[in-house]
């Protein structure tokens, strides 16, 4: 038996054997080894500004195009792009591909099942599913799958609000987290 067979085998093993005490101590912590990192005043700055110039472009998109409930998950978008630019997350190819699958798949839910509350949790459900799948995990973009269905848009929905708005944030992303000379966005493009 070669080495990733036997690896198979001993996973599959691990599986059937399940136990609810091994179960439990995963959710055990473990004490932190290194403190909360800090962050410098200038950057802060930069991070704040960078929030408020990409919500507020935004936010008057999603109110032109009457899906205020966008901006919740723009607003998490801007966590992560302003806020820990550096993070595999928060880079361009995960922010726009994140974003415009959700909508996608949001936007199809809806046409097959309507709203309704299954469909809504399977606009996020699948959303993630093919986020993880094409590695473009964003996880604010679950929500926009679930938005999609919740207040069901039509395939426009997928250019305008979301691929214009987060083609907005990835570039006020490169115009402001660029000033500082501690940041570097993004990280990588593809």
């Amino acid at each position: 038996m070669n080495k990733n067979t036997q690896t198979t085998v001993e996973t599959a093993e691990k599986i059937y054997k399940f136990s609810w005490r091994e179960y439990f101590a995963k959710m055990k912590s473990k004490p932190r080894e290194h403190p909360l990192p800090g962050i410098h005043s200038f950057d802060l700055f930069i991070s704040w500004l960078g929030a408020f110039l990409g919500i507020s472009t935004v936010a008057y998109l999603t109110l032109t195009y009457d899906v205020p409930l966008m901006v919740a998950s723009f607003g998490a978008s801007a966590v992560l792009i302003y806020g820990v630019p550096d993070v595999p997350l928060a880079q361009p190819r995960n922010v726009f591909f994140g974003h415009v699958l959700s909508a996608a798949i949001g936007v199809l839910i809806y046409s097959l099942f309507g709203l309704t509350w299954w469909s809504t949790a399977l606009g996020c459900s699948l959303s993630i599913a093919a986020m993880l799948v094409t590695k473009t995990t964003h996880p604010p973009a679950g929500a926009t799958g679930m938005v999609a269905v919740w207040t069901q848009q039509s395939p426009q929905f997928i250019f305008t609000p979301v691929a214009v708005g987060a083609l907005i944030l990835i570039f006020v992303g490169l115009i402001t987290n660029n000033i500082s000379p501690r940041r570097s966005y993004p990280k990588y493009w593809i």
